[in-house]
């Protein structure tokens, strides 16, 4: 959700329907995890931004698909349990 609240030409009324979105809570070992999601990712010699590594590691703890057009997310799906929607 972050990124696209991060768009400047956002309308408002979009802005407003996503903060009735559920988010994700972040449970014990998180940050463990994804360094090791990132670890696999990298040693794979694919490219593992850190922010796609803590959304991808957010939706393999609670089993969630994720809806995305970034192809980068495809090493995650390749290296982990990530189930992952290409729009």
């Amino acid at each position: 959700m972050v990124e696209i609240l991060s768009d400047a030409k956002l309308p408002k009324t979009i802005a407003t329907s996503l903060s009735g979105i559920p988010l994700i809570e972040i449970a014990d070992g998180y940050w463990e995890r994804v360094g090791a999601l990132r670890a696999k990712v990298l040693a794979k010699r694919r490219k593992a931004r850190l922010g796609d590594a803590l959304i991808a590691q957010s939706c393999i703890d609670r089993g969630i698909a994720l809806i995305t057009r970034d192809r980068d997310f495809r090493a995650f799906s390749e290296t982990a349990d990530l189930d992952i929607v290409v729009g």
